[in-house]
């Protein structure tokens, strides 16, 4: 039986090879030998893409109720254990980089791959500059804290193109006033503005992996998608991949969402002989034209801390960075008392003059 991982070795000698942030190509691990991605697709991409027609043949786990799947590595025999969405991770055991194309669902691989620039090194100094200047941040989590997992993902994102069919209202005001002696007159006028219009959107990203937080990709957000390459399996070794569990369709309802403002926003800038601006009502509907499907570089890190987990995502191209810390409650009361006296004592003292 064929087997259905290909595990991305140095032509030379044989060692691990990974994909760098810095240089955009393959290295070695041993021999420090660097092959472009059209070199590393040479020697292996023709057998990617025949495991990629194969039904996956895991060994069986017995009983494990969390659905992982256990692959033999063609290098070393030890089993890798994953779970059915992964299509790319490391062999624990002799390290090498492993995809495993035929796990991608309904045989769908990416149309595009936004490339890692950013390396563990860089989410690791961001994690620090996250602590700095968080007053409430307590000081034992910040000197004691390490990073229990770092790992570079492949998130799985569908880039929507469509257009935006919109008719907004708006309850307008424009105020002017008058001065008579010691009188002053507010006049103010109310108007009902209306806009209408279409509008393009391009590239609409939203992720597709049931694991990932939505919030936390959206809040690491932008990507420069002018970046994004075509699809080649030889940028996932070194890092984790995962295909694909939401389909596009499920997520219309966020993008519509997410666009509204923008469109609102849009209209509003149309709008300057106002004072005022309410949105009174609104009928704006998204049409997909068009969905690609893209794997998308982030950094994972993750710590605990009295029994706590925190999970922190940075955007892997531009190094935007996210994740909720902990407050001390004794040094957020101990500001809030310090604040409540000096407010008690200014109000005091101007209640004596007045």
């Amino acid at each position: 039986m064929a087997s259905s991982l290909t595990n991305y070795k140095c032509p030379a000698c044989t060692g691990p090879v990974h994909f760098s942030e810095k240089t955009g190509q393959c290295v070695c691990d041993f021999c420090g030998s660097t092959y472009t991605i059209e070199e590393m697709d040479a020697l292996y991409g023709k057998k990617v893409e025949e495991q990629a027609q194969q039904e996956p043949q895991p060994q069986p786990v017995d009983a494990d109720p969390s659905g992982m799947k256990a692959f033999n590595c063609p290098s070393c025999s030890a089993q890798l254990f994953c779970d059915s969405t992964t299509v790319a991770t490391s062999c624990p055991y002799c390290g090498n980089p492993t995809v495993i194309p035929c796990q991608f669902k309904e045989k769908r691989m990416p149309d595009y791959v936004l490339p890692f620039k950013l390396d563990k090194k860089k989410a690791k100094q961001a994690l620090q500059d996250h602590y700095k200047g968080k007053r409430f941040l307590p000081n034992a989590f910040s000197n004691e804290n390490h990073i229990d997992e770092i790992k570079g993902v492949y998130v799985p994102f569908w880039l929507f193109d469509g257009t935006v069919d919109a008719d907004v209202t708006f309850d307008a005001t424009s105020s002017t006033v008058r001065r008579s002696g010691n009188t002053e007159t507010t006049t103010t006028k109310h108007y009902k503005v209306m806009r209408k219009g279409n509008i393009a959107f391009s590239r609409i990203p939203e992720d597709a992996s049931e694991k990932m937080d939505d919030a936390q990709m959206d809040s690491i957000e932008p990507f420069d998608f002018k970046e994004l390459k075509d699809y080649s399996p030889s940028y996932l070794p070194g890092f984790l991949a995962e295909s694909y569990d939401v389909e596009e369709d499920a997520c219309l309802d966020r993008v519509q969402k997410r666009i509204e403002p923008t469109v609102i926003n849009f209209m509003e800038k149309d709008i300057t002989a106002y004072d005022t601006l309410t949105v009174s009502t609104k009928d704006i509907k998204f049409t997909k034209t068009d969905c690609k499907y893209a794997f998308i570089p982030v950094w994972l890190l993750s710590t605990k801390w009295q029994d706590k987990n925190f999970l922190f995502a940075m955007n892997g191209q531009t190094g935007k960075f996210v994740g909720d810390l902990p407050v001390d409650k004794g040094k957020y009361w101990r500001m809030f008392s310090i604040l409540t006296v000096v407010v008690t004592a200014v109000a005091s003292a101007v209640m004596y003059f007045i």
